[in-house]
């Protein structure tokens, strides 16, 4: 009887797999209006983009709004706090 050979799973290191996320968080206090501008300012969102980004904060709790080194973004949420919106990286 023959067997195949077992697969060998190899861990592949790279940049792209060390991404970590920065996460909108719905809250009550800012307007659609300042989310979205903020997001336009500080993300590089096109407005329709940061408007869908909005809503999905808005409806579902929380967006994932950007995607990256975990050092950038951590210089992104603070700018993002200092506006007084919530924000967290994953």
């Amino acid at each position: 009887m023959r067997t195949s050979p077992k697969k060998q799973s190899t861990i592949y290191e790279s940049t792209q797999h060390n991404h970590h996320y920065l996460i909108l968080h719905n809250d009550s206090i800012n307007t659609f209006e300042f989310i979205i501008e903020t997001l336009v300012d500080l993300c590089h969102h096109d407005p329709y983009q940061a408007s869908q980004c909005a809503l999905i904060a808005h409806y579902k709790g929380k967006c994932e709004i950007k995607k990256g080194d975990l050092n950038d973004l951590k210089k992104l949420a603070q700018s993002f706090k200092e506006k007084g919106i919530i924000v967290s990286i994953e």
